[in-house]
Parts: C-alpha cells; structure tokens; sequence
C-alpha cells in the first residue's frame, strides 16, 4: 500500500514590507522556528527562499507569505505549531499580521515523495473555503486520516 504523508500550507497578509520595523522581530525569529520545524519528530519538508513573484501572482497579493510543509502525520505537525517553541511566535502573529476572513490554513496527505507546489497549495485553500473540511483539504478541527483521503471523492 502506498504510503502518504502530511502537506500543509498556512499563508498570511503582513501589515508592512518585510524591512519595516515593525516585520524586524518577525523576520529576526524566522531561521530560529524553521531550524526547530527542520529538527522536530516528523519533519520532511518545507518550502524555502519562495519565489517572492510566484507567491504574488498565486495568490494574487504581494502582502502574503506562505509556508508550506510536509509531516509525516498530523499529530507531528500539531506537536510542532503547539508544543515547541513555534507557539511563542504563534501567539503574537497580530504582531505582524492582518486577520484573513477565510480559513488560512489547510491540510492534505500527499503520496510519499511528492513535493507540493505553490499552485497545488493555493487550490486546496481555495477548496476548503468554497467546501468546507473533507479528507481533500482540513484544518486542525478535523481528524482525517490517510485512509479517509484514499477513499473519498472530492467534488469537482
């Protein structure tokens, strides 16, 4: 049986240039959260040094930044966004960035190996704000599991 694991994307809508001051503790915590998702249980894979005009013109926005990652399962990236040191940050993103009306963050499982694209990201965002949660695309509030995806049929 194939095997699959976790992709996940998060975007955010920054209130200035990233060389504002007000971005400057953001930015300066940036390789510390990334070196502690890098050494986390779970850890595959994250998006690094994006190109900034993809991102623009995915998202159709210059004021996004995405992340994206691959975890060998779900409770591997929630151990990671609440457990670790990652949530010091987590907790002060109004810092730093807007609120977006739309869910922000979405979950799919991937076959082992692939490598998710900007594009790819942006479509199950996209899916999961026009369908809601389903082993497609979910959020944290929902549980599905690999299996759950193997077996569903997504709308078109």
């Amino acid at each position: 049986m194939q095997q699959f694991y976790l992709a996940q994307v998060n975007i955010a809508k920054r209130l200035a240039p990233m060389d504002h001051p007000i971005m400057q503790d953001f930015v300066n915590n940036v390789d510390r959260i990334n070196a502690i998702a890098d050494k986390s249980n779970g850890f595959i894979w994250r998006l690094q040094d994006e190109d900034k005009d993809e991102v623009a013109q995915v998202f159709q926005d210059d004021s996004v930044i995405v992340n994206i990652s691959v975890w060998e399962n779900l409770e591997a990236l929630f151990k990671y966004t609440y457990k670790s040191g990652h949530v010091e940050i987590f907790k002060r993103k109004k810092e730093w960035f807007s609120k977006i009306k739309i869910d922000h963050m979405a979950f799919w499982y991937i076959p082992k190996g692939h490598i998710p694209s900007l594009k790819e990201a942006k479509h199950k965002l996209d899916y999961l704000n026009q369908n809601g949660c389903s082993p497609y695309a979910f959020t944290f509030k929902d549980k599905f599991s690999a299996t759950d995806f193997i077996n569903y049929k997504p709308l078109k």
